[in-house]
């Protein structure tokens, strides 16, 4: 069986290219769709601090698995995005696990 996957990501914009990001992320999304992903949440980090420490924004994302995630990834249009991606993104850390119950 295969279980869903959460990943957390960490984008790192380029300055000055938040139009070109929210575009690729626009796309991104679409694309993640036909693999039954999605963006479940987006969090804007707000405590000031130097570019380099805090990323633009964090996403929750999920797939129904990991096989379903990794075809997004393979996707051609996806690999279409990449100079967009390249253009606006400086670096992304990704997190990829399962989704447990809170602590109570």
């Amino acid at each position: 069986m295969n279980s869903a996957v959460v990943l957390v990501v960490h984008l790192f914009i380029r300055p000055g290219r938040e139009v070109a990001f929210r575009e690729f992320e626009t796309e991104a999304a679409r694309v993640m769709q036909r693999y039954g992903g999605r963006i479940d949440r987006v969090i804007r980090p707000t405590v000031p601090a130097g570019e380099d420490t805090l990323p633009h924004e964090i996403h929750i994302v999920s797939f129904p698995s990991l096989e379903q995630f990794e075809a997004y990834r393979e996707d051609q249009y996806l690999a279409e995005l990449a100079p967009l991606r390249q253009y606006a993104i400086a670096r992304t850390e990704v997190t990829i696990g399962e989704e447990e119950e809170p602590y109570v």
